[in-house]
């Protein structure tokens, strides 16, 4: 059932850097669906359990349009939704997109993608190791790693780095202006146009030329298309990377668990998948009054669900607070559920389950050279992680 005690603001700031906002885990003891107060004063609704969370996922009754959408956050995203971007659209036009990149992202063309994979980061390793600690992790390892894969899958020249980093980071920072943040996004999309044409003259074998050639696309919806590529393609899965490290880090006996067994990868990613959640939360609208729970979300009603919240709930984790690298996560919400579970899921799942061994076996003597409460987080910014991880050897 719901709790009435009403949450003016979407909770971001943790507390402990591991855990979900302490707010949001006391209102999912009190029942897994909550009225909410949004940023404008409207009324709608908190999602904080499991159950619930999986089934607003999976249900095509509620819409990901920014149409009517509440911001449950303090500096709400009235930017217009650029063609192609289909992250933010319903079906049919979510799935006609979706549909054009399907294919770039199946077990085959990950598993294929593997070995350049492995070179980036023996690289990236190398690097470290020539230029010698301390360093800052999230630069020198991190970042850099995701930024060369989805730039060898794309085409995007990795000298070009820098701009979209830079412009990307503005983009998901939530205490920047709305203007501010359409403004990276313009320069995005402008250096995606120049570099789509660019691969329809002069192709190759890469998602972008394959996007330039299709006809029945304009220069904006490849352009959008390959905005959300690229930003989804690099900023997640480096702030994976970097917290997930960080968390090993600070649990000493978990980190001496996982050294030198690399059969244990797959499950040590699937557990801080759910265990960090770094997507704090996402939005949906009701398109139809809507029972669920006891409780009745109608017809336009904004639903915030809280997918760090959902990924700790008792009543399917067991010792959910617990980092457990043996355990069973099955069905966690990291990616997302149902129609919209992340496309690139596969690809951040191989870069993880590559680079964390690799790191952790080159340097063995790996740790932090700051307490751990003094590491800066990223709790402005849509997708949580750190701005730096001061590490040495």
């Amino acid at each position: 059932m719901e709790s009435t005690s009403p949450a003016v603001v979407m909770p971001t700031a943790r507390q402990n850097p591991f855990d979900p906002p302490e707010e949001l885990r006391r209102r999912q003891g009190l029942g897994p669906i909550h009225r909410m107060t949004y940023v404008d004063g409207g009324q709608g609704w908190l999602v904080t359990g499991y159950a619930a969370a999986r089934a607003i996922l999976a249900d095509p009754r509620f819409s990901v349009r920014p149409d009517h959408m509440r911001s449950p956050i303090a500096q709400p995203a009235t930017a217009p939704v650029p063609p192609g971007f289909f992250l933010r659209m319903d079906p049919p036009e979510h799935d006609h997109y979706r549909r054009l990149l399907t294919g770039d992202f199946t077990v085959r063309r990950i598993k294929l993608l593997e070995p350049e994979i492995e070179a980036i980061v023996n690289d990236q390793l190398n690097a470290m190791e020539l230029a010698g600690g301390p360093a800052d992790l999230f630069k020198a390892f991190a970042l850099p790693i995701p930024s060369q894969v989805i730039g060898e899958l794309l085409g995007v020249p990795y000298s070009d780095r820098q701009g979209f980093q830079r412009n990307a980071a503005t983009l998901l920072n939530v205490d920047l202006t709305p203007e501010r943040r359409q403004e990276a996004v313009r320069e995005l999309m402008a250096y995606l146009r120049d570099l789509l044409r660019h691969k329809r003259s002069r192709p190759e074998e890469d998602v972008l030329s394959g996007l330039a050639a299709h006809e029945g696309l304009t220069a904006d919806e490849r352009a959008g298309l390959a905005l959300l590529l690229l930003i989804a393609g690099h900023e997640t899965t480096a702030n994976m990377l970097a917290l997930g490290t960080f968390a090993l880090l600070a649990d000493p006996a978990q980190l001496a668990e996982v050294r030198g067994k690399e059969e244990y990868a797959p499950a040590v990613v699937e557990e801080l998948l759910r265990y960090l959640t770094i997507i704090h939360h996402v939005v949906r609208v009701a398109l139809e009054d809507i029972e669920l729970h006891g409780c009745l979300i109608k017809a336009g009603e904004s639903v915030t669900v809280a997918l760090s919240a959902a990924n700790r709930d008792a009543d399917h984790f067991a010792d959910p607070d617990a980092l457990d690298l043996t355990r069973s996560t099955a069905g966690h919400l990291a990616f997302g559920h149902g129609l919209h579970r992340c496309l690139g899921q596969r690809l951040a799942r191989a870069e993880m389950r590559i680079a964390l061994p690799a790191l952790l076996r080159r340097f063995p003597a790996l740790r932090l050279t700051v307490a751990p409460e003094e590491v800066p987080l990223r709790s402005a910014m849509t997708v949580y992680g750190v701005h730096e991880l001061p590490v040495t050897w």
